[in-house]
Order: structure tokens, then sequence, then C-alpha cells
């Protein structure tokens, strides 16, 4: 099994699903169980070893800082600026590429919640990882096994763990769970620029290079009040 040793969370959007939480506070700083959102993602960074976290921000990004600057313990925290515009997913990544290296790094969504059953998620996606064969492996949350997602669904995926997207079929059985393993090479000599990472998976699916595993823990998407309160009690029971 590789280390990972770097990881970035997704933390520079404006949270407009999540109003009115997100009226004096971005969405990372909203909480859940009585932890932030934010948090959540970088104590399950510090539980598979990451040593450092690049975080972007934009939305109330002062409050952002002062509440990273009280962050201690693993990982430590490198901030990416985007106070002048925020970059989308994959923007984010190619302005944080300075800050991530090159090697493997997770990726993830501030807004995806879960609790370990049994494995690590993160561990059982590092033990897959083959960089001989993708260049991005992305966790995936059966339909049935998820909070607070509403959609058909994003993905197939077939024998050898390639994925493939849901088209126009009128449902897939897998969501997009909101974490991956990502090659960083894939983003450089891309613009710096607000776009979604989707672009990047399209021009790479129809390649093989990219992978799906499906979690084994039950996954909260937590986008807007009504997923946070349900995430809570479900948490809290």
């Amino acid at each position: 099994m590789i280390a990972i040793k770097t990881g970035m969370a997704l933390a520079a959007g404006l949270g407009t699903r999540m109003r009115p939480l997100t009226n004096d506070r971005p969405k990372a700083l909203v909480e859940l169980a009585g932890k932030t959102l934010l948090d959540y993602a970088l104590d399950r960074f510090a539980a598979a070893g990451v040593q450092r976290a690049v975080v972007n921000v934009h939305h109330y990004a002062d409050k952002m800082v002062e509440h990273l600057g009280r962050h201690t313990g693993a990982p430590d925290i490198l901030v990416s600026e985007e106070r002048d515009q925020p970059l989308e997913t994959g923007g984010g990544i190619v302005k944080a590429l300075p800050l991530l290296g090159d090697d493997p790094i997770f990726i993830t969504n501030i807004d995806a919640v879960w609790v370990d059953e049994a494995e690590r998620e993160l561990d059982r996606m590092r033990a897959a990882w083959d960089p001989e064969r993708m260049d991005v492996l992305l966790l995936l949350a059966p339909l049935e096994r998820t909070l607070g997602f509403p959609g058909a669904g994003d993905f197939f995926l077939d024998a050898d763990g390639r994925i493939d997207w849901r088209g126009d079929r009128e449902r897939a059985p897998y969501a997009y769970a909101g974490t991956q393993i990502h090659n960083p090479s894939i983003m450089k000599g891309r613009p710096e620029e607000p776009f979604s990472m989707t672009r990047v998976w399209r021009e790479l699916v129809p390649q093989g290079r990219v992978h799906g595993i499906v979690m084994k823990s039950f996954w909260m998407h937590v986008g807007d009040p009504v997923a946070r309160d349900e995430a809570e009690a479900r948490l809290t029971s």
C-alpha cells in the first residue's frame, strides 16, 4: 500500500444551497454534530496518514484562515487563496499545483461525510491505487446507501474497475462520493480559470484511466440544510 502524504480539501464554494446556514460563514464551517464539515475532512486525512492538507478559500476567506490557524496536530495546513475568484473544482486544483507536489494526492469535497465501517475508506483507496492503470480513482457510493443525494446516479463500473458515465441511461448504480486519489500531472498546463474536474474525467474515461472503488460505509452528501439535519440525526442516533 502506497503512502499518500498530501490531500486537498475543496472548500472555496459559495455554499448557496446551504443558505441560510452560509449567510455568515462558508459551507466548510457549517457544523454537523458539533464539528465543522471541514474538520471531518481533515480528520479523515490525518487518520489515513496525510501529513499536509491544502485547503482552498474564497467565501468568508478570513473566517476560514482564522479557523485553520487554530488547527493543531496532523495534517499541516497550507492555504490556497481564491479570494478574487472561485475557480471551481478543476481550476482550484490547477491553482494549488505548486503546493500539491508531484505524487498522488487525496482530494475531497468538504460536504462528503461518512463514518468508516470496519476499514477506513481512504486506506481501501490507497490499497486499490495502481498508477500504471489509472490517473484518477473515485470513491463511489451505492445509491441505496446514501443520504442527501437525490440524483439517478453518476457511474457504472466494469469488472476491471473502470468507470463509465450514466449518459442517456435512466439510472446508474453509483454516485460519486466526493473523494478521489488523483495524479496531479494530469492538471499541468491547464488554465487557471473556473472549470469542473468532470471536464478532465471526460477526457480520461475513454482512455480507461479513471477507475472507481465502491465504499462500504454509508455516505452522506451534506449539501443543504435538510441534508445537514438528516445527517446530524443519523450521526447522533
